[in-house]
């Protein structure tokens, strides 16, 4: 076997190893996309910093994962950047996981109640297919779903009544930087609006 053949891309869920499946197309634009809003938000602001997937997260409870997209509000990221160390030992504030056909079930399942039992204080789970987002926010140590929020298209937009389009909303409040809003376009689009 050559060495490019073998791959150490898994997670360790309530002490059971997963393979980590490579991500697709859709799936590496929308961390792009959440780098490049929350992210360069968070650092220009000074709030904090944002990781992209294959980035090591090590629970307290002992669970290992590989989220889609990290935030580490900057008071938090202090103290793991002091460690130097390469991965993340601790709770980040904000994880995100982006659906693939391989880990849609243990998104929506297990990694959820992971991230709810150790404090990750905001869960958005993506659906590239379908364009929508679920935002479960932490309260008294428990997730509550916040909203999901759906990327409509012009002609979605057009076919709807006055009342209906008054009621999308178009942004998405992001609560762990006080309320700072993604437009859901920039979220799947190839380019930022």
């Amino acid at each position: 076997m050559l060495a490019c053949d073998i791959r150490d891309d898994y997670e360790i869920i309530e002490g059971e190893k997963f393979m980590a499946p490579s991500p697709g197309m859709w799936h590496v634009n929308v961390t792009a996309n959440l780098i490049g809003t929350i992210g360069v938000y968070a650092r220009i602001n000074k709030l904090g910093v944002a990781f992209a997937d294959n980035f090591d997260v090590h629970f307290p409870d002992g669970s290992l994962f590989r989220p889609d997209f990290i935030f580490v509000s900057a008071e938090k990221a202090k103290i793991f950047f002091e460690k130097r160390d390469v991965t993340l030992h601790g709770v980040p504030d904000m994880v995100a996981e982006i659906f693939s056909k391989s880990t849609m079930k243990r998104d929506l399942g297990i990694k959820k109640d992971v991230y709810e039992r150790n404090g990750v204080r905001e869960y958005w789970i993506i659906d590239p297919w379908s364009e929508n987002i679920q935002v479960y926010l932490l309260r008294d140590g428990k997730y509550f779903l916040d909203n999901v929020y759906q990327n409509y298209n012009e002609n979605e937009l057009d076919a709807m009544s006055e009342e209906e389009r008054a009621e999308v909303e178009m942004e998405i409040p992001v609560a762990v930087l006080d309320g700072f809003k993604v437009k859901i376009r920039n979220i799947f689009g190839w380019y930022f609006e």
